[in-house]
């Protein structure tokens, strides 16, 4: 007699971003890619958003599953509308247009402040995705995990914890970036429905503020980081963000799990986004891309000359001011310097400068743009990643898979995935890119110069190139470790 297979584990992923309708940064994209990739591994994964306009536009023929009412605080009624066709996992959305039906981009309007009432329209999510992993959810259908993502999930471990929920689900905290914490003012705190007794360093306290982030830190049962280094830092002085002491008190119970990428979105092979396709034993097919990609940009177009590329947020925490600082050096190098992104004026500002003092040397686009960004991965020779700090990163692993060498900051995800070249390294086949300890424009560009020369190297060029492109970045393996954990913060519940 066959022994009855286990039940499939049942996972309420929340998040305030999935791609590409609603994507501000790397956690849209794994929003889109760890469902289906669990889902894949046997796991009955449901994902919860807010219900924004392109969400809502791009599904018409949503169900409504029910009214929610009754949530306290200054939340009015919402309702719960689901999407069961057209993706690889059904798909929850919480529906309230006072909140959600706005320009601009999740947390900001199209000037790039924050939405004033940014704690109401998280505290919504993280209500919701509270009662639905609740004994009393409206669903015919109970998660066993509550998967949260970020500070505008991170209240509902607190709403479980002072709701004294019946029949609650195991609660996992998942830390895309501690920087971002979504910190308000005290209050705050009857407007989201959390009693007086809420207000404390036991609770949702942080120096003065009420922090969302705090709340999922200190009561979620387990906390994730999206790599392996990036949990270690977080317990430091210099990467903890102020969370550095409540992250050692907790480290039994926090876990580092690199992230993956969508390598059917992301492939040289197949990618419908560049001009040439090309794989590891096709490497000459990738220089059309890059004539392509200099004509586009309007640099000298010459295949004789490493073009270094960028596709980032323009931001301190990039790193992107290091990159600047050493820009003339690079182009004394002999080298192209091709950044694409958007983010502080000042950085945008400079970049445009040095693209005037260096025309068809140095090119900046100032936009979110897929097509170009895909391109830029193929067409570059170098990738450049100069991040103070970075949780995981998902650029680097693009580069690799596109052969791409990547020169990187060695920190959090970048280090987990980034083999920087040594004798060690080169012998063992696995050196794959570039990498430097100290954030400064000097360690930055000795990297660089010694990626610039290596790509004058051919052979071993080819060698970096081959490596990085057989290195499985799927979210098989994360997806693997992710459900593991899953299991042992539900045994015995």
């Amino acid at each position: 007699m066959a022994l009855a297979s286990a039940p499939a584990l049942r996972v309420l992923y929340a998040t305030p971003e999935l791609a590409p309708w609603v994507k501000s940064g790397g956690l849209g994209d794994v929003s889109a890619a760890l469902p289906p990739a669990l889902r894949a591994e046997g796991a009955d994964v449901r994902v919860l958003v807010p219900g924004y306009a392109p969400l809502l536009a791009a599904f018409p023929d949503v169900q409504t599953v029910c009214e929610v009412t009754g949530l306290g605080g200054a939340f009015e009624p919402a309702r719960l509308l689901c999407v069961e066709r057209g993706l690889p996992f059904p798909l929850y959305l919480v529906d309230s247009p006072r909140y959600y039906d706005r320009p601009g981009s999740a947390y900001q309007d199209a000037q790039g402040r924050d939405w004033d009432d940014n704690h109401l329209r998280f505290g919504l999510l993280s209500r919701i995705a509270a009662l639905l992993s609740a004994a009393d959810t409206p669903l015919g259908w109970h998660p066993d995990v509550l998967q949260c993502n970020d500070w505008p999930t991170a209240l509902a471990p607190a709403y479980l914890h002072y709701g004294k929920a019946r029949g609650a689900a195991a609660t996992l905290m998942t830390v895309h970036n501690l920087a971002f914490q979504g910190n308000f003012d005290a209050r705050v705190l009857a407007s989201l429905g959390l009693p007086p007794e809420a207000y404390s360093p036991e609770g949702v306290e942080f120096y003065g503020h009420l922090s969302f982030l705090k709340a999922g830190l200190y009561f979620a049962d387990h906390i994730s980081t999206v790599s392996e280094r990036y949990a270690e830092e977080v317990q430091t002085d210099e990467l903890g963000c102020g969370f550095q002491g409540l992250l050692r008190h907790r480290r039994n119970r926090l876990s580092g799990i690199t992230n993956g990428v969508d390598t059917t979105l992301w492939n040289p092979a197949t990618d419908a986004m560049i001009v040439s396709r090309y794989d590891a034993r096709h490497l000459a097919r990738k220089t059309p891309n890059k004539l392509a990609l200099q004509e586009e940009l309007g640099l000298r177009v010459d295949a004789g000359v490493p073009l270094l590329g960028v596709v980032s947020r323009l931001t301190h925490q990039k790193g992107l001011d290091l990159l600047a600082a050493c820009a003339a050096d690079i182009v004394a190098l002999g080298a192209q310097l091709a950044v694409l992104g958007t983010g502080e004026k000042a950085l945008e500002a400079e970049f445009a400068r040095l693209a005037a003092v260096h025309p068809g040397v140095v090119a900046a686009v100032f936009a979110f743009d897929e097509r170009l960004a895909h391109l830029m991965e193929a067409g570059a020779d170098i990738f450049v990643m100069p991040s103070r700090f970075e949780p995981c990163g998902l650029n680097q692993m693009y580069s690799l898979r596109y052969g791409t060498p990547p020169v990187v900051r060695a920190t959090g995800g970048l280090a987990d995935t980034v083999v920087p070249v040594t004798p060690e390294s080169l012998a063992a086949g696995v050196a794959n890119g570039y990498a430097f300890a100290s954030p400064d424009a000097a360690s930055l560009l000795e990297a660089v110069g010694h990626a610039v020369a290596a790509w004058r190297d051919r052979m071993l060029w080819r060698t970096l190139q081959r490596a990085g492109m057989k290195k499985d970045f799927s979210w098989r393996h994360s997806a693997a470790r992710y459900l593991a954990l899953f299991r042992n913060l539900t045994a015995g519940r």
